[in-house]
């Protein structure tokens, strides 16, 4: 298939998604995103790519005067110098994964999208745990990728945060994010031995993050929406997971993330207080195209083009993954985090209400903004 010939058909697959992430009409936002919607989600350009380049336009920013002024976010860099921990020791590697083992499921059955299909029940106990594998394999992947996006995102953010607390506390972000990838790599390559490419709609979100020039644009979208998204996420796969080193490697990043949201919210809550009208507006309209295209990300296109291209088509896949209990809970635990750091932070108007309120959305605003910085809270919070 040419080059056009590929844009055309994604054009058209993409066309729903492309419409729904337009809803809040700002142009100013819609032409921040058109860029990265066009690589991401048309030219399809992480697919079978081992790399691919993005332009950073940010201003690094040096502080001489070396002003400690930020307590909060001194205590915060504390809590993270004390937090660290070691991926290759302080996880118990040794421990034996085997992605058919009944005994240990990965994920529940009923997680997978076609579980309640007939097309399902054909299928023996092995070939169930065989799917069951691969799937969380996507969901890791996705993870892993993201992860990514967040080791490079800290590293720009520290370059263009005016503030020195912050700049120290991004630092220890970067040696987290780090880690993170470290680990989500080591698992899937060692344990479970399967890897998936970057799903579209999280492409384009990276890809957003890394070209737009605000260091605010960059913390509102990888510290409050990605980062809410995996601190939710996280806590929903240690919950189902019957693999005891996955759960061991879940409760120690969800103490990371935690500490990178609230740096999100501390940060922002200061940021936004001197926005200008319009400003503000730029801003709530870019979390909430954001928001659909998170929403959007779960949908599992690759892991779908992978297994069942042949049994269902794509609107019978979207309907399905739409409607399974594993997207119901992601959005459930993906907007419970989010939207109350939004309201937090300012960007929960009267204005925008509505559009949040027409998904449902409103119900999540009212929960916990930002999360304690202990394991033991996360958990019993979940």
């Amino acid at each position: 298939m040419t080059t056009l010939a590929r844009a055309v058909l994604n054009l058209g697959r993409s066309g729903p998604v492309l419409r729904e992430a337009s809803a809040s009409g700002n142009l100013k936002v819609l032409a921040s995103l058109l860029g990265p919607a066009y690589r991401g989600l048309i030219m399809q350009e992480a697919r079978g790519a081992q790399s691919t380049a993005m332009p950073a336009g940010h201003r690094a920013i040096f502080d001489w005067s070396y002003l400690r002024d930020r307590p909060q976010l001194a205590r915060l860099y504390e809590a993270a110098k004390s937090s660290q921990w070691n991926a290759a020791t302080d996880l118990d590697w040794s421990i034996s994964v085997d992605p058919l083992d009944p005994e240990h499921p990965l994920i529940p059955e009923d997680f997978h999208p076609i579980s309640t299909t007939a097309t399902w029940r054909t299928l023996s106990d092995r070939e169930r745990m065989k799917q069951r594998h691969a799937l969380l394999s996507w969901v890791l992947s996705q993870f892993l990728h993201g992860e990514q996006g967040a080791l490079f995102a800290a590293c720009q953010v520290t370059e263009a945060v005016p503030w020195l607390d912050a700049k120290l506390y991004g630092s220890s972000q970067v040696m987290d994010e780090g880690r993170h990838v470290e680990v989500f790599h080591g698992y899937l390559t060692r344990k479970l031995e399967k890897l998936y490419e970057i799903n579209d709609n999280l492409y384009t979100i990276v890809d957003a993050l890394m070209t737009d020039s605000r260091w605010d644009m960059k913390f509102l979208g990888m510290q409050i929406m990605i980062e809410g998204l995996a601190l939710g996420a996280f806590g929903t796969f240690r919950e189902i997971t019957g693999e005891p080193l996955l759960r061991q490697l879940l409760t120690a990043v969800i103490t990371d993330e935690a500490r990178h949201v609230h740096f999100g919210v501390l940060a922002l809550q200061e940021c936004f207080r001197g926005l200008t009208e319009r400003e503000q507006r730029e801003r709530e309209d870019w979390a909430f195209e954001v928001s659909l295209l998170l929403r959007n990300r779960f949908l599992a296109w690759e892991f779908y083009e992978e297994h069942w291209a042949h049994a269902f088509g794509r609107v019978e896949w979207e309907r399905l993954s739409v409607e399974s209990k594993l997207m119901g809970s992601f959005r459930q635990t993906m907007f419970k985090r989010i939207i109350p750091n939004l309201k937090r932070i300012g960007l929960l108007s009267e204005r925008i209400r509505p559009r949040y309120d027409e998904l449902g959305l409103l119900v999540y605003e009212d929960g916990r903004p930002a999360p304690e910085l202990t394991a033991a809270d996360l958990l019993a919070d979940r």
